[in-house]
């Protein structure tokens, strides 16, 4: 088919990226199910979209950045059927593993919370710009009235800019990285000019000028004028920098709950692939803990902040490599006491090989936290094929008119 004929085509379904999908298939992105569409066929994937016929759940997009930013898929869509939508995509992954269960009403992060955000910014004859690549594209949409951001975030980004025109190149963009801590900006730069005597202390200079907390290039702190702790219960942590952090305080307060329902009444919990401690300090409010990292430097940020809290159990801070080396059922079930309850929150490749140590230790209780319902719902099948029951599962949704989705799964040993 040529690539400048005009096609008309019926949009069946969503992909997983949330473009609508033709018989074809072809992929036409921000269209919705049951839209009549025209557009020019480029291979696979259709474009110059003309929306012939709308969806009843098609809406003005509330960003006037959407068309041409690439930080958002579906503000075309209602809230309603965006939920829906991502339910759906768990329910059919556990489908797919011939595996069913009750689901609790999805958590929505509300607009404007996103607390962390990589910015592309880079030096222009005039000064310097800074927002989002659009869509599949290297060119830069500046975002100053973005939905997403929280606005202490959004107010970064003159930072940003600043930043450019002190250690950008003219060809590469900075990818710079803004995350608000307890205290202020964590700003973590990328694709900088390299590090020299002059470039250090210009930048050194600038950091309290432009309200940085901590200000990293690279691998260098360059500054840092107080610890950006992350507050995780009753405990202060001090994060690595560009370490993982749960992308909205409301999502990461969601998940927190429905993990605490999970393991209530559980005096020793383990949990793996524990980060920063986002889950394993607040249990510990509540029972003794045993957090399992692979990364060494977030391990000794959860255990300091551990140390520094008042009120909390012991809290024993591993650093291992869980996919290498999971934790084995005689370390699960060690003399004199067991873990009764567990909490995973793997990486999207899940956690095949811990998952069967699990059921090797007859661990009681499960709350299994994941961002990829496709290997979510393949280890589900282990567990359930195991003797587990797979009680109920609740989706996340804290990165709000994207793609991803976010859950969280009760499991328990049927004996």
């Amino acid at each position: 088919m040529s690539t400048s004929a005009r096609t008309t085509a019926s949009i069946t379904r969503l992909g997983h990226q949330g473009d609508g999908v033709a018989e074809g298939p072809l992929f036409a992105p921000r269209t919705l199910p049951g839209e009549v569409i025209t557009g020019t066929v480029d291979g696979s994937a259709l474009g110059d979209i003309r929306i012939e016929t709308p969806s009843d759940h098609r809406v003005q997009a509330p960003c006037r950045h959407y068309k041409s930013c690439g930080g958002c898929q579906l503000q075309h869509a209602d809230d309603g059927f965006v939920a829906e939508w991502k339910q759906g995509i768990v329910y059919n992954a556990l489908t797919a593993q011939g595996l069913e269960t009750e689901f609790r009403p999805i958590h929505t992060s509300p607009p404007h919370s996103r607390r962390r955000a990589t910015l592309a910014v880079r030096r222009t004859k005039k000064g310097a710009m800074a927002g989002f690549h659009g869509r599949a594209s290297g060119v830069i949409t500046q975002i100053p009235d973005c939905h997403l951001l929280d606005p202490d975030l959004l107010a970064a980004i003159p930072m940003a800019e600043n930043l450019a025109l002190i250690g950008a190149s003219r060809k590469t963009p900075l990818a710079v990285t803004v995350t608000l801590s307890d205290i202020g900006l964590d700003v973590l730069v990328k694709n900088g000019k390299p590090l020299d005597g002059p470039l250090r202390l210009s930048l050194a200079q600038s950091v309290e000028k432009l309200g940085i907390t901590r200000l990293t290039w690279d691998d260098e702190q360059i500054a840092m004028t107080q610890p950006p702790t992350q507050t995780f219960g009753n405990a202060k942590v001090c994060p690595p920098p560009g370490s993982f952090l749960q992308a909205t305080r409301d999502g990461e307060a969601a998940l927190l709950a429905a993990v605490q329902d999970i393991v209530q009444g559980a005096k020793r919990i383990v949990d793996l692939f524990a980060g920063c401690g986002t889950f394993a300090l607040p249990l510990a409010e509540q029972a003794e803990v045993l957090a399992v990292e692979g990364d060494p430097e977030m391990i000794q940020a959860l255990e300091a902040g551990w140390r520094q809290a008042k009120g909390l159990k012991l809290v024993k801070a591993v650093a291992r490599d869980l996919y290498r080396r999971p934790m084995m059922p005689d370390e699960l079930n060690p003399f004199g006491a067991f873990y009764e309850a567990a909490v995973l929150d793997p990486p999207r490749a899940g956690a095949e090989a811990q998952v069967a140590e699990l059921i090797e230790a007859r661990t009681k209780t499960i709350a299994y936290v994941s961002c990829n319902p496709v290997s979510f719902a393949r280890d589900a099948k282990v567990l359930v094929e195991a003797g587990y029951q797979l009680n109920w599962v609740q989706v996340v949704d804290q990165f709000r008119w994207s793609s991803h989705t976010e859950l969280v799964a009760s499991f328990t040993l049927a004996d």
